[in-house]
């Protein structure tokens, strides 16, 4: 499978995509911040003109336009916010499905170890940014200078000093960023280490408890927590001095705004309406820079999730679209398939080559590390192979759709997940369309379909994520179940009886038969003697190596013949 890589291009990319909103709320800025000038105009006015004539009538007719101004300027502050709203939820949309990709990609890679779904927390991140009120403060800022300029025209010492202001308010805007980056960025790496650590002991809340390991995992806990805490303490005194000192700063320079037109007034150089305004478009034009300085924790953060998004979707390069192939025979084949571990580069899988016909059945078997995990992910298309190719009907396995592949795989882990939602939609592997006939097939398949009919709502029993209503057995059957639905061309099992008794076991092998009587491929990863009684074929594997491979009688013969001499050793140690 071709693959394109991205990272931040692709998010800027999402991002351009909805640039026409971006220029609409340009636009209503433009607006919004030309209407701001009404304030101190209308004060020119009435200082300067309305109290001198003593005119009641054109004080009406400008608080009358005053009022439509003001009026008009709400609704265009309104529409921004909702244009900016759905910009920030079009970049969501825009991406959502990617990320998600990549979240999967990274969850199986055993490179990559991202928090869980740690790129779509990022994505919301980046899009609550978008939808803020700091955002539309951004858009303000720029406007800073024309404020100034409206002050430039009332006295030029106005304006030097409102301009002195504005920059002083930056200037404690970009120290507030430097002291608080770093602070943040620890607070949230020993955040991230602490909801891994506790969902770590959510998953195995059995063995916490049944070791008694409860206190010392709490410990760990705690200690991230207290990190985070810190970090996140010593982040939030420095923002609040920052916030403290420009909040006063602002009053002070409000004040001596004041104080200084004032004196002009004294001097004949400016009237009473130009003082007050000049205080009101002073106060305006660092308003965006103080909201800004107030949210600024919203936008480092934005910009760690930014930075973060981009690098997962950098190592999580974008499928590219393969050719729809017709669904393929069961003819699986190895040909010296080699795959080494990414980070040590030791070998995993060395020189694997074997076939598999349609209606064979062949079980793999070996010691704890001889490379059964191994060649099951790379049947399943999720191991990079080194060298040597896999083929599925003739056909390699990078040449599929990822998704499209699935369906032709039925595959029984381990260790059963079964999804939120109903009996039914799990078995059809959560279709949007599931086919009822094909899931009580399924369930018959797998000797299921009474077992489901037993509980309170049948096939509709809505399940939560790993339901302790189910027992074990009953969760391995719902999953062969699943493996089964759809007739797919190769049943890849992993340890398929660890959790069922005789009459599932009994059934296991009747579905084994009958998938073998299909034309289908069955490939069992297992070490119970139970497991392969279906098989007609027996592979061992040791250190990553076919240590021998034959007829499943044959290949017991000869493991029987290797342990009889090893025995008799023992009883001659064991006798002297």
């Amino acid at each position: 499978m071709n693959t394109v890589r991205s990272g931040l291009p692709e998010l800027r990319n999402a991002a351009r995509s909805g640039i026409r909103l971006v220029w609409a709320v340009f636009l209503f800025s433009i607006f919004v911040n030309l209407l701001m000038l009404t304030g101190p105009l209308f004060m020119v006015q009435v200082y300067d003109r309305v109290l001198t004539s003593r005119s009641e009538e054109t004080l009406v007719a400008l608080f009358l336009l005053v009022s439509v101004l003001f009026g008009l300027m709400a609704v265009l502050d309104w529409a921004r916010g909702r244009v900016l709203a759905r910009f920030g939820a079009r970049f969501q949309s825009v991406l959502e499905g990617r990320v998600f990709d990549a979240v999967l990609d990274h969850a199986v890679s055993p490179t990559k170890r991202p928090e869980p779904a740690s790129g779509l927390r990022d994505l919301a991140t980046i899009r609550s940014l978008f939808t803020s009120p700091v955002a539309l403060a951004l858009f303000d800022i720029p406007w800073t200078p024309v404020f100034i300029a409206a002050i430039f025209v009332f006295h030029p010492w106005l304006g030097w000093m409102a301009m002195f202001g504005s920059a002083t308010t930056i200037v404690i805007a970009l120290l507030n960023n430097r002291m608080t980056s770093a602070c943040v960025s620890d607070a949230q790496t020993h955040e991230l280490c602490a909801q891994a650590l506790a969902e770590q002991a959510r998953r195995s809340a059995d063995y916490v408890h049944a070791q008694g390991v409860g206190a010392s995992i709490r410990m760990r806990w705690h200690a991230c927590r207290d990190e985070a805490l810190d970090h996140s303490i010593r982040s939030s005194d420095w923002a609040g001095l920052f916030m403290a000192v420009g909040k006063s700063y602002a009053l002070f320079l409000q004040a001596a705004m004041l104080a200084l037109g004032a004196y002009l007034v004294l001097q004949n150089e400016l009237s009473a309406g130009a003082m007050i305004a000049s205080s009101v478009l002073l106060r305006r034009a660092v308003a965006p820079v103080q909201h800004a300085l107030a949210q600024w924790p919203m936008v480092q953060q934005a910009q760690g999730a930014w930075a973060t998004l981009g690098n997962l979707l950098e190592t999580s390069p974008v499928r590219a679209r393969c050719h729809a192939l017709p669904r393929p025979e069961a003819n699986i084949s190895f040909a010296s398939v080699s795959v080494a571990d990414p980070k040590t580069r030791t070998t995993l899988l060395d020189g694997i080559t074997f076939s598999l016909v349609p209606g064979q059945a062949i079980g793999i078997i070996g010691k704890s590390g001889s490379g059964k995990t191994t060649l099951a992910r790379t049947l399943l298309g999720l191991t990079r192979i080194t060298t040597g190719e896999v083929r599925i009907g003739g056909v390699r396995l990078d040449q599929y759709d990822p998704d499209i592949l699935g369906s032709y795989i039925g595959y029984l882990p381990q260790t059963v997940t079964l999804f939120s939602g109903t009996i039914a939609e799990n078995i059809a592997r959560l279709s949007p369309n599931p086919d009822a006939e094909l899931d009580v097939r399924a369930a018959k398949c797998a000797n299921a379909h009474e077992m489901i009919l037993s509980l309170p709502d049948g096939y509709d029993t809505r399940l939560h994520g790993d339901d302790s209503r189910l027992s074990g057995g009953q969760r391995q059957r719902i999953a062969l179940a699943r493996a089964v639905y759809g007739s797919p061309v190769l049943l890849l099992l992993d340890e398929p009886n660890s959790a069922l008794d005789h009459d599932g076991s009994v059934a296991l092998n009747t579905a084994i038969r009958s998938f073998k009587a299909a034309n289908c491929a069955v490939t069992i990863m297992t070490h119970r003697p139970s497991a392969i009684s279906e098989c007609d074929r027996l592979m061992v594997l040791e250190n990553g190596c076919i240590k021998t491979e034959g007829a499943r009688d044959t290949v017991l013969k000869s493991m029987i013949a290797n342990v009889k001499p090893i025995q008799a050793s023992l009883l001659r140690v064991s006798g002297s």
